[in-house]
């Protein structure tokens, strides 16, 4: 009996070892695809002096340049064919969201499932470019007047530049937007997501030593710096500890009787993040700020009396405006991605079709609203975690000069994307496990080569 137990766990090994090897090729194209985009982001845009830029970017790099800057992973102050990133695609994906809510045709779109997934996606796509285009010929104008210490940040100015800077940067976008559906559907995690914590990651390095230049030279003293750290590894902490947070209903289902058997009468759970939304209130409140705030920056106001000015001096980090609106922000995108991707009455549609019901609440509507309620409060905490930990390094950041890599968006980028990421990996890996135990159990009870369980 023991040499046959043994026999079946080497040969479930050999089965998982041989059936992850989808597994590998979806992490190595994972891997090929960031190593693609950053590549992408030390091409240069044609006529663009690099070196003026990166002056440009270390004279206003403190402010909203600097954290656009983060989540292109660079590209913006090398002035990268991926300048743009893949802001443009996610503030498409936040109006096609919002209208989905309020048009009715889009929302009809949002019940027809797969295929009206299909055709909101192709929505979202064309908003993109037409978003990119305005993007980038905003980029481009500005940049022409744009100067440096040591001269213009564009060699020749004109209507050829401007073409040529808007063609590469859209197209830079639209290839990341292709890039971010390839390792969603090929590789491991969500494309979009991991494009964007790739550009934070591969900076790290760089802010922890500009992080501990500035103690060197005396700006920051060293008992700050630790304790900095300290405070990163608390919010890391905290940060995992909410994201595995959730909230239990319990789930019945009544017993019922087929023939001379007895089936049903499970008990399970309904499990209810405290966060449901993730990482996307973040980093749709820090796109939508960003979207002013760019040509605000670009616009070459050089006095600071023009109106653009104006509002990137009020969205500047630190400012009280940024501050409320961010937080603003948060909080609605918050309840509302909560809203979109779990509907408490269908969700208390199917479970009373299926014959479950929650202990002592009525099935139906009772059931939903009692959803409804209990999601709520979640959400509530969940906006208010997410508001402590994105104003709390920002309120440092401001005030202390540090780095945005160690801010609470790139913070909690980095570390939701890193658990979503390795729950994808636990995923695939059980699924082979499973299917090695069904396949091996089949064989065993077929042929004889394992005994029946009696």
């Amino acid at each position: 009996m023991a040499s046959a137990a043994e026999q079946l766990a080497a040969n479930l090994n050999l089965g998982v070892l041989s059936k992850a090897t989808e597994l590998k090729k979806r992490i190595w194209f994972t891997l090929a695809a960031l190593i693609v985009y950053r590549i992408g982001t030390y091409v240069p845009v044609p006529g663009v002096d690099a070196g003026v830029m990166a002056e440009i970017l270390r004279q206003h790099g403190g402010g909203i340049l600097g954290m656009f800057d983060m989540f292109t992973g660079g590209a913006l102050g090398r002035m990268t064919v991926f300048a743009l990133n893949i802001m443009p695609y996610i503030s498409a994906s936040i109006i096609i969201q919002l209208m989905s809510a309020a048009v009715p045709t889009l929302e009809a779109l949002k019940k027809e499932g797969e295929s009206g997934r299909k055709k909101l996606n192709q929505y979202t796509r064309y908003l993109t470019v037409f978003i990119a285009i305005f993007q980038a010929y905003g980029i481009a104008v500005g940049l022409e007047s744009m100067q440096g210490p040591t001269g213009p940040a564009v060699y020749e100015n004109g209507a050829f530049f401007r073409l040529s800077c808007l063609v590469t940067l859209v197209g830079g976008t639209m290839f990341l937007m292709w890039l971010g559906e390839q390792i969603t559907a090929r590789g491991v995690g969500n494309g979009i997501s991991l494009i964007i914590f790739a550009g934070i990651v591969a900076n790290l390095p760089h802010a922890l030593v500009a992080t501990l230049e500035l103690g060197r030279t005396g700006a920051l003293s060293t008992v700050f710096i630790m304790a900095f750290l300290v405070i990163a590894l608390a919010v890391i902490a905290f940060v995992v500890f909410m994201e595995r947070a959730q909230r239990r209903i319990p789930i019945q289902y009544p017993k019922r009787q087929v023939g001379n058997r007895m089936f049903g009468g499970e008990n399970t759970h309904l499990p209810l993040k405290l966060n449901t939304a993730g990482v996307i209130p973040p980093i749709f409140a820090s796109s939508l700020l960003l979207l002013p705030a760019t040509f605000a920056g670009f616009s070459g106001d050089q006095t600071g009396e023009g109106v653009l000015a104006r509002i990137g001096a009020a969205l500047a980090h630190g400012q009280p405006l940024y501050m409320g609106l961010y937080v603003a922000l948060i909080i609605f995108f918050a309840f509302f991605y909560t809203a979109v991707v779990f509907n408490p009455t269908e969700t208390a549609d199917n479970l009373k079709k299926h014959g479950g019901f929650v202990p002592g609440i009525r099935p139906g509507q009772a059931t939903a609203d009692y959803f409804d309620r209990v999601l709520s409060r979640l959400t509530a905490v969940g906006a208010i975690y997410l508001c402590v930990v994105c104003l709390l390094p920002e309120i440092l950041i401001s005030q202390y000069g540090v780095p945005f890599y160690f801010g609470g968006t790139s913070l909690l980028i980095i570390v939701s994307v890193t658990m979503d990421t390795v729950a994808q990996v636990q995923s695939h890996l059980f699924a082979h496990q499973y299917e090695g135990l069904i396949k091996k159990a089949r064989m065993g009870g077929g042929r004889g080569g394992m005994p029946r369980l009696r």
